[in-house]
């Protein structure tokens, strides 16, 4: 693999590979990791490793989240996955898949390379797979198709269900899959709302240094392929993953919904129906933890500084629970 400096800076490296989808296909990728010994500290000896995945129209960029991770002994990898970010080609649609399982190879390449990395007769790492929104459903659904190969499930605001309620999903994809059917890459035309990147964005109300080009203001078009692919992702978790390893879910305490800019989306989910997903998340598999973290933003790790320390905490504690499980103190 050819390891090159991140945009994230020195203590990260980028390495860019191809993955043949199930339509034979190969698609790129850019696996993302922090350094081990950037600061000094050790390889974990036990072998833990964690794989992110972002969101759509997203990439990674939060560092204080891989630290936190690192912290207690993980191996810190992100994906940003074919037509995202560091991976999306020039002139490509930007987020388009027009099917969620096109994301499994490369999801599987990223965790064989990471086994690669281990030292010399060492077994694989114990991984524990993270997603944030669509890459929370992605998440997901790779799990309950590859049951052993993660050995948790961490998910940040998975998009798992539309507003409102399943009917308005199935409502919603009979009215796309002619389009989809037809004219897969034709553009649904929404109203554009860069709420949740004003209050993220440094450049606006934030705290978050972004790369536009990466993760837009407004987002990458919706496509009709693209939202048919969602809503066919979102109706295999309505009718149960069955996912046979520990899950955590992270979700803000309330949403914020509304063609216009409101105070209440500085400390709310300004994306999802937070109380259609908690009802959704029971559908994931045997073992769910679900956490409400009042004032959280969609991605409740770049809320603001007192809410996105609880939600650590929070993580933290799950993580001693289920993955260190020692019963020790935080």
């Amino acid at each position: 693999m050819d390891w090159q400096t991140d945009i994230l800076g020195d203590d990260y490296q980028a390495c860019a590979f191809q993955a043949a989808g199930p339509d034979g296909i190969e698609r790129t990728a850019t696996l993302v990791r922090r350094i081990p010994d950037a600061t000094g500290e050790q390889r974990p000896a036990d072998g833990r490793a964690v794989l992110f995945l972002h969101g759509w129209s997203d990439y990674f960029f939060n560092v204080e989240l891989a630290e936190f991770w690192a912290a207690r002994g993980f191996d810190f990898f992100a994906l940003d996955m074919h037509n995202h970010g560091r991976s999306l080609p020039h002139g490509t649609h930007g987020g388009y898949v027009a099917d969620l399982s096109d994301y499994d190879a490369e999801i599987t390449a990223a965790i064989g390379i990471i086994a690669t990395l281990r030292p010399a007769g060492t077994a694989p790492p114990q991984l524990t797979l993270m997603g944030h929104s669509t890459g929370g459903l992605i998440a997901a659904l790779w799990a309950s198709i590859h049951p052993g190969d993660a050995a948790q499930l961490v998910l940040d605001s998975p998009w798992l269900e539309v507003h409102g309620s399943p009917a308005l999903r199935r409502a919603f994809r009979t009215m796309v899959e002619p389009f989809a059917r037809l004219w897969p890459e034709s553009v649904i035309r929404l109203p554009e709302r860069g709420f949740y990147w004003r209050s993220i964005s440094s450049a606006a109300e934030g705290e978050w240094t972004l790369d536009d080009q990466y993760r837009p203001p407004h987002a990458f078009p919706v496509r009709a392929g693209w939202l048919s692919a969602v809503l066919a992702g979102q109706s295999r978790v309505a009718r149960g993953l069955n996912i046979d390893v520990p899950i955590l879910v992270l979700i803000s305490g309330a949403s914020a919904n509304g063609m216009f800019w409101k105070e209440s989306m500085r400390s709310t989910d300004a994306v999802l129906d937070v109380n259609t997903i908690a009802v959704r998340a029971l559908s994931l598999g045997r073992t769910v933890t679900l956490e409400r973290i009042d004032g959280a933003l969609h991605d409740v790790f770049l809320s603001a500084p007192r809410v996105r320390a609880d939600a650590y905490n929070r993580l933290a504690r799950w993580i001693r629970a289920y993955v260190l499980d020692d019963g020790g103190a935080p």
